[in-house]
């Protein structure tokens, strides 16, 4: 007989596609703060194109937000009209997300509660299209941020722990996302920083989310978004103002080991040195500045540079080409541009054993 576990946590990808394969549930998402729920309605909207995508941010809304009384003079009756924001007065299925539901005024949950339901969803008396999809966002009990969900919403929702994407996953999505490489780089040495304190034996984690103690800041996958913007932007700002930018996104422990990776970075050949003269470029040799290099590169690097670029990698420790090699493998922006090239077929035939 197969093990259960109960109260096992999923990464925000198994929870995509367990919405977008029982539609007609309704999923409460719980995580702790920063860890990318809200980013799974753009996930569902990619997935199902000929769906509306509406972004329903409770805590913000009263009930006026939600939907109107119309007179109709003529029968002297009044009847809702619904706000434009939910995408039902366009006669099409909705992925709707109820952002921080659990943050919401009781009496907007009470009525947005009849669209939980599975049978005959509604706003109102209004019908909800039968293939939209509803869901629910949170953060967990134990975060300590006022989340409140009654015994009645409870029965109409399945709960989902939602877990935060460790270093190796949050890597994956950077990299198809434009993150500075220098961040990409920390998080590489740093992996600690995206444990969860849910873990347990994080009390001594300078970096990551912490109910019990006061933070103004902390490293998430929300935090190290902003924050590459910071570093994006560092040519521009003087080293106080760089340090005082960082800390306050992603807390001052984070940010002091980050600028060592910044000063790497201003210290290493450029992309076109390397590309113009690969075989006499540069090597580093700390650990942190072949991570930045690496990320960097799979940012960079297309079709007219692929084979200049696998010259130069190959000086570098086996460890960092095969790096390199199963990062682009893996970002579906640059996969054709790796495969089409021969000098990284050739790396890839004679180090299989790498790989």
């Amino acid at each position: 007989m197969a093990e259960i576990n109960f109260g096992k946590k999923v990464t925000l990808k198994q929870a995509a596609n367990i919405i977008l394969n029982t539609p007609t549930n309704r999923y409460f998402l719980r995580g702790e703060p920063g860890i990318g729920k809200s980013s799974l309605l753009k996930t569902l909207g990619a997935s199902l194109p000929e769906h509306e995508v509406a972004y329903i941010d409770v805590p913000n809304m009263d009930l006026g937000d939600i939907a109107m009384p119309v007179i109709d003079r003529e029968t002297k009756t009044t009847a809702y009209y619904p706000n434009s924001r939910f995408k039902i007065h366009l006669g099409k299925p909705v992925i709707m997300m109820f952002d921080e539901f659990t943050k919401g005024a009781d009496p907007v949950k009470n009525m947005l509660h009849p669209m939980l339901e599975i049978s005959n969803p509604r706003l109102g008396d209004i019908a909800i299209h039968p293939e939209s999809i509803i869901f629910m966002t949170g953060n967990l009990a134990s975060d300590g941020v006022g989340d409140n969900l009654k015994a009645h919403s409870k029965n109409r929702v399945i709960s989902l722990h939602v877990s935060k994407p460790d270093s190796d996953e949050w890597i994956e999505w950077a990299m198809n996302n434009d993150i500075a490489p220098e961040v990409i780089a920390w998080v590489k040495q740093f992996p600690q920083a995206m444990a969860s304190y849910t873990d347990g034996d994080q009390d001594g984690n300078p970096y990551i989310y912490n109910p019990k103690k006061m933070q103004d800041a902390f490293v998430s996958p929300r935090s190290l978004e902003r924050v590459s913007n910071i570093v994006k932007a560092r040519s521009k700002l003087d080293t106080d103002s760089l340090i005082a930018a960082m800390s306050g996104c992603v807390g001052e422990a984070a940010s002091r080991d980050m600028q060592a990776y910044i000063e790497f970075s201003d210290q290493l050949p450029t992309w076109d040195s390397i590309i113009a003269n690969p075989n006499n470029a540069s090597v580093p040799e700390s650990a942190g500045a072949c991570a930045i290099v690496v990320f960097g590169a799979i940012a960079k690097v297309d079709k007219k540079t692929i084979d200049k670029f696998m010259e130069y990698i190959e000086r570098f420790d086996a460890e960092w080409q095969a790096c390199f090699a199963i990062n682009i493998a893996k970002n579906p922006q640059k996969q054709q541009v790796a495969f089409s090239a021969k000098k990284f077929s050739d790396w890839v035939e004679k180090n299989e054993d790498l790989l």
